[in-house]
């Protein structure tokens, strides 16, 4: 076999993987050695003639299949970050080959034989053996090892399929994403957008041998764009090209792609004698069933809808102030007037703030914080080797200096970059027989405005608010204290997975953070007291709205996957309706939201995008206690260290908020910070 960097060893600091050394063409060929070297352990397992154990048996299953989940990692986390039309067919192809393999040990009837013996004994474990036992058993069994050879053979062709399509759905919305451009040419095109926004813009076209500006459909151009464009029809055209993604008639529609992935999530979960998707995904959540999620998004619906019917009503009232009394407010006219009427009631403007937010200061203010809050520290080592020239990786060590972690960063969008931002673990933490701590090595990836000729990277505060968020997750992986690598860091319940990020979201609005980093770029001037007061005076602008906009995500993922039978009906019509309760501006008839929602089609959020909310209420409830304390008291950030960052899958979730605050949370909390009750 030819020189493969993923067969060797690393040499690398801290064992990092070697990615200036690793090309498309040793993939396919590691991970088919991955393969093979998982199903030789498997076999190992299966044959060994002592009775089956804990260690002989769970240890050995989560001990198994190391490379191939090194080289899969990698694969995958490139193709969101960093991707090409060679990378996706490979993808592509190795994809089905790779469900297939994982059916085949989650169905293998001996190894399940071994399981089931141990977990018969189950009453002589606890801890963390106890709950990787459990974990590993409802695995099998929701992976149709208990099913009949017939139903087996169709499991493992629904997962093969479910991979495929979840792919080519990912993949149609990156490249029509990509496609779209909106060429701007005159003054009276460019009307009312900020300089920062116009110069990017002007580069964008510059690179594409363009002149004038060209507006795209990633973040950091389509958001400023619907905020301060004052010609309207080029607002319903960007709004358009965004909320029509993938519907049109060409290769990259996804509506069939959609049924089939619901369809396919549905028969998949009665096969193994759930009703719907969404009682066999729920089995897991600490929501535990439909009606749970129901009833807090109901709850939430009730006390936010009135609340958010007058700031429509407001809103519309000021638009037609300026526009006149006939004047309707549209979807793509809400951001623009919003942004008007926040500038009018609070004196603030984005555009105004992004100079005080440079990214390498918010940076540093934001390791700072975790320094204050944990006693951690960051440094940059250029030694570590990193998939593109635009990311930095740190080593990050613990208040006695102990190595923790490595942490690596990716800020700005590139073509081969799936929008929004992201956390996620190139090698989880975990702890071996011999007493190794091996320690996690995570990544923070987002889509941020990209430094210009004339200045470096300025963040919007809601930039400022994603990097908090994704640093939060980034902690959750950075802590991880567990024996067992399936149960370390992120790997938690679903809905538990966002009281971490979003908890650190909050200190974005607290005067003692803002001021430890929060200076102009340009003359050093520090962000003025009236400004951090003008930000929290306007936090809660439209809070409502945004509430109601989160709670027809969610109703809308339920209504797909809380169905007992197929999805025959038109998406566009099903869609409408189970989204109508929560939207009170209903967008135009051909939008869908949809064929572009890979959170809960293509993502890992089916039947789980109520979760956003159901961690809102914790993390409000949470720093509440931060608020209590002193938001830089050491010792509620310890026991958050200590009670949920570090503890990963180890207990319930309640149990580790509760051994945090001291009580269950309510949404109380939420309502409070929100400005919906007092």
């Amino acid at each position: 076999m030819s020189y493969n960097p993923f067969l060797q060893p690393y040499h690398t600091p801290h064992n990092t993987f070697p990615f200036d050394k690793i090309a498309i063409e040793h993939f396919e060929p590691a991970i088919l050695e991955g393969m093979r070297r998982e199903n030789e352990e498997i076999e190992a397992i299966i044959n060994n003639s002592e009775v089956p154990t804990f260690e002989n048996t769970l240890v050995a299953l989560e001990n198994s299949g190391q490379l191939l989940e090194e080289v899969t990692t990698v694969m995958y986390n490139l193709n969101s970050a960093e991707t090409s039309d060679e990378l996706d067919d490979l993808v592509n192809r190795l994809s089905p080959l790779l469900s297939e393999h994982s059916s085949n040990i989650l169905q293998n009837e001996k190894l399940f034989e071994r399981i089931r013996k141990v977990y018969d004994l189950r009453t002589q474990f606890e801890g963390e053996e106890a709950v990787l036992l459990q974990k590993v058993y409802d695995n099998f069994e929701r992976s149709g090892a208990t099913l009949s050879a017939e139903k087996k053979e169709r499991f493992k062709a629904i997962r093969k399929d479910l991979s495929t399509l979840s792919l080519q759905f990912s993949q149609n919305r990156l490249k029509e994403t990509n496609v779209f451009r909106l060429e701007l040419k005159s003054a009276s095109d460019i009307e009312g957008l900020p300089e920062s926004f116009l110069t990017q813009a002007a580069e964008t076209a510059k690179e594409e041998g363009k002149e004038g500006w060209i507006v795209t459909l990633k973040a950091p151009s389509f958001v400023p764009f619907m905020q301060y464009a004052k010609r309207r029809d080029l607002r319903q055209q960007l709004y358009m090209a965004y909320n029509t993604l993938c519907t049109h008639n060409n290769e990259y529609n996804n509506f069939e792609i959609v049924r089939k992935i619901i369809n396919l999530r549905l028969e998949l979960a009665q096969l193994l004698g759930y009703s719907s998707f969404a009682d066999y995904a729920l089995k897991n959540r600490m929501a535990e069933k439909p009606e749970k999620v129901h009833a807090l998004l109901n709850e939430l619906l009730m006390a936010y809808r009135p609340t958010a019917e007058k700031e429509v009503a407001t809103l519309t009232a000021y638009a037609q102030q300026q526009e006149g009394k006939d004047f309707c407010l549209e979807p793509w006219d809400f951001a623009y007037y919003s942004q008007l009427l926040k500038k009018e009631l609070y004196d603030i403007d984005p555009e105004v703030l992004r100079p005080y937010f440079q990214l390498s200061k918010v940076e540093a203010g934001v390791f700072a914080l975790a320094t204050r809050l944990y006693g951690i520290s960051f440094k940059k080592n250029t030694s570590i080797p990193t998939f593109h020239e635009e990311v930095t990786a740190y080593e990050v060590f613990d208040a006695d200096g102990s190595f923790l972690a490595i942490l690596y960063t990716d800020y700005f969008p590139r073509k081969g970059k799936q929008s929004g931002a992201w956390m996620t673990s190139y090698r989880e933490q975990s702890i071996s027989t011999d007493g190794t701590n091996h320690r996690p090595h995570v990544s923070l990836t987002c889509n941020f405005t990209r430094p210009t000729t004339k200045t470096p990277a300025l963040l919007t505060f809601e930039e400022v608010e994603t990097l908090l968020h994704e640093f939060g997750h980034c902690l959750h992986g950075i802590f991880a204290n567990s024996r067992f690598q399936s149960l370390s860091g992120t790997n938690v319940l679903w809905d538990f997975v966002e009281l971490p990020s979003q908890i650190m979201e909050n200190f974005a609005i607290e005067k003692e953070f803002l001021s430890t980093f929060a200076t102009h770029y340009d003359t050093g001037e520090a962000l003025p007291d009236a400004l951090i007061d003008k930000i929290v005076a306007a936090r809660n602008f439209n809070i409502a709205y945004a509430c109601l906009r989160q709670l027809s995500f969610g109703f809308l993922d339920m209504a797909f996957y809380e169905r007992n039978t197929p999805l025959d009906a038109d998406i566009l019509t099903f869609e409408r309706a189970a989204m109508s309760k929560s939207v009170l501006l209903p967008p135009p008839a051909e939008t869908s939201m949809t064929t572009n929602f890979g959170h809960i089609i293509s993502g890992g959020y089916a039947a789980g995008y109520y979760s956003y909310k159901w961690a809102e209420v914790l993390d409000a409830d949470a720093f509440a206690y931060f608020k209590e304390q002193g938001i830089f008291n050491p010792e509620i950030a310890q026991s958050f260290r200590k009670n949920i960052l570090s503890k990963g899958n180890t207990e319930h979730p309640s149990k580790l908020y509760q051994a945090f605050r001291g009580k269950e949370a309510t949404i109380e909390g939420l309502l409070r910070r929100d400005g919906i009750s007092l």
